[in-house]
């Protein structure tokens, strides 16, 4: 890893002073008595820094960014927060806050749960793309991170599985969740670079198509359907939906085979290590984004 917390041009999370990061997280560090600025506050530093980085981009992120849009003097800034990559941790535990409201992780059955835990983590990366550019591997967990561990634990804790197994099916979530994500970024980058639209991309590629699907090499893809390739498709949709069936099987076998687990569990407590990254992401405030459009992993329709 380089200095200033980046591993190949990533940032990191945990880079920074741990003790310092945790103590601002938890509030139980000494706070600046009378801040430079009236009405300045660590809240207010992190919610400019998770403003400027949803507008830019995380590389856009630097002391100075920040206080040119709070309107005060950089080193003002360090009275708050010691530096970057502490700065770094408090807004991934801020973008991450859950709703208190208990109807927003669906019905209380654990598939309802984790398909609201899928679409909002989806949800929380389209709003805050810059998330994908950080390596969580080494979480720093405050209070939001570990209410939302808390909810989804609870509510899934009736599959019946060993604590490492509903940890294990929490990473299997986020990571399909991330996948998709960065695909999804992928494509508005490319669109924003090259300045074709998919279709027009698509388009300038229909003649060599054309006669590729002609030629008799290809008999599978130059049978597909016209709806194949279709932008009307949510493929996160389909694919969220076969890992909770998936899911449901294994649950349904557990239970035919062993019965409810029973007694404490010998699985010692989740360290840092052992937490996905990233920690659980938050459920809308008002429920999962289904206003979000779908998935456009897909190229739009070929030629056949």
């Amino acid at each position: 890893m380089t200095s200033g917390g980046r591993t190949g041009g990533r940032e990191t999370s945990g880079s920074g002073d741990i003790t310092r990061t945790l103590d601002l997280l938890w509030g139980t560090g000494r706070r600046p008595s009378r801040g430079p600025k009236p009405g300045l506050t660590l809240e207010r530093v992190v919610e400019a820094a998770v403003e400027l980085a949803d507008r830019e981009g995380i590389g856009a992120l630097s002391m100075r960014r920040i206080a040119t849009e709070l309107g005060t003097g950089t080193m003002s800034l360090y009275r708050y927060v010691p530096g970057k990559a502490e700065l770094l941790d408090l807004m991934l535990d801020r973008v991450q806050r859950t709703s208190e409201d208990p109807g927003d992780f669906g019905d209380g059955h654990w598939r309802s749960t984790l398909e609201v835990l899928g679409r909002a983590a989806l949800a929380l990366y389209r709003r805050h793309p810059w998330l994908l550019e950080v390596n969580q591997s080494r979480p720093i967990l405050g209070p939001s991170a570990l209410d939302g561990m808390e909810r989804v634990m609870s509510r899934i804790k009736p599959m019946g599985l060993s604590d490492p197994e509903l940890l294990s099916v929490i990473v299997m979530i986020e990571g399909y969740v991330v996948g998709a994500a960065r695909t999804q970024l992928y494509q508005q980058e490319v669109e924003r670079t090259s300045g074709l639209t998919d279709a027009e991309f698509w388009e300038a590629q229909r003649p060599a198509l054309e006669k590729a699907m002609a030629s008799g090499r290809y008999p599978v893809m130059a049978g597909l359907t016209e709806d194949t390739f279709s932008s009307d498709f949510d493929h996160f949709e389909f694919g969220l939906q076969r890992i909770l069936d998936g899911l449901d099987l294994f649950v349904t076998a557990r239970t035919a085979k062993a019965g409810p687990a029973s007694g404490p569990s010998s699985a010692p407590a989740p360290t840092p290590s052992s937490i996905p990254a990233p920690a659980p992401p938050s459920a809308p405030t008002a429920g999962p984004d289904r206003s979000a459009p779908p998935d456009r992993s897909a190229p739009p329709e070929q030629p056949a």
